[in-house]
């Protein structure tokens, strides 16, 4: 049986990989690209042509046929190193904008706490988020 601190916890990652499927793509900073490419050994401009697609005036991560992201492999390959939005999910700053956000979220991912307040939710979001990279 869970602790009353385990069931308010907001979100509690179950390692599914629902959050690497499609929404849109994972932006990519250039410090993200960095440190994936120094992660995998391997040169940037390699690393974007294998591994990232165009999305307007930048580059996301790649899909694979599965619709999941190009590192997924029952779990995250480039974990030490994920882009800040992966970093980020799923206290992310559309959730501060709506809070309806984090309940439709909570449709494809087990791991978020659907029993919060809206409250708590904007609370728990506005702690855990980071602000995004500069470069």
């Amino acid at each position: 049986m869970a602790s009353d601190t385990d069931q308010k916890a907001p979100f509690t990652c179950t390692l599914c990989g629902d959050c690497c499927k499609g929404f849109g793509g994972t932006y990519l900073s250039d410090g993200d690209m960095d440190a994936i490419s120094g992660y995998l050994e391997m040169p940037k401009d390699e690393l974007v042509r294998q591994y990232t697609q165009p999305s307007g005036k930048s580059r996301v991560i790649a899909q694979g046929k599965d619709g999941r992201c190009v590192f997924w492999n029952q779990l995250c390959t480039i974990h030490p190193v994920k882009p800040w939005m992966c970093r980020q999910w799923p206290f992310i700053p559309g959730v501060l904008a709506d809070v309806n956000n984090w309940r439709a979220m909570a449709g494809s991912c087990p791991g978020i706490n659907t029993t919060l307040t809206d409250r708590e939710i904007l609370d728990a979001v506005q702690k855990n988020i980071t602000p995004k990279p500069l470069r």
